[in-house]
């Protein structure tokens, strides 16, 4: 079966996944994190193994050291990239993200309350209340993030063009 992705972006994974494991203190302390066995984890990480580290070891591994190695590859994967979260902190971090969201959401209100007027939707009509539930999405989502860094959590952004 051939790969999902090509022979670089396999091997570029399957290193950050042997950094990953040697974070986290070994394949032992990996496959007792991740609750796999020791064999599973060295599959994960050797070359000549088609295994890849399924995501939710990726999550617990990277929790556990704090480093998101495999995150940082799978994001560059995806054309984008991981920077650290800017230096808002506490009620300026989720202040502005929150107002932006409750813009978004009357703007969607707004729309779908005049498209419904008179009783059928038209294809201008939808197409703006999609463009508007589409910033109600990303500006919930900025929320999220700004909620997290407020809690002191890892809020890690993901960034570059779509």
């Amino acid at each position: 079966m051939p790969r999902p992705i090509s022979d670089a972006w396999f091997h570029r994974v399957k290193s950050a996944t042997r950094d990953l494991v040697q974070a986290c203190g070994g394949v032992v302390r990996s496959g007792e994190l991740a609750h796999v066995s020791k064999t599973e984890v060295s599959r994960w990480q050797t070359a000549t193994d088609e295994a890849i580290i399924p995501l939710p070891a990726v999550l617990v591994l990277e929790a556990d050291c704090r480093l998101p190695l495999v995150t940082t590859v799978m994001a560059d994967l995806g054309g984008r990239r991981l920077s650290e979260p800017g230096p808002e902190a506490g009620a300026a971090a989720v202040l502005g993200p929150y107002s932006s969201m409750m813009r978004s959401a009357s703007e969607l209100l707004a729309s779908t309350a005049s498209a419904l007027a008179d009783g059928k939707f038209t294809g201008a009509e939808l197409e703006i209340m999609d463009r508007n539930a589409g910033q109600l999405e990303r500006d919930a989502a900025t929320l999220r993030l700004g909620i997290a860094a407020a809690k002191g959590g890892p809020a890690l952004k993901v960034v570059g063009d779509a």
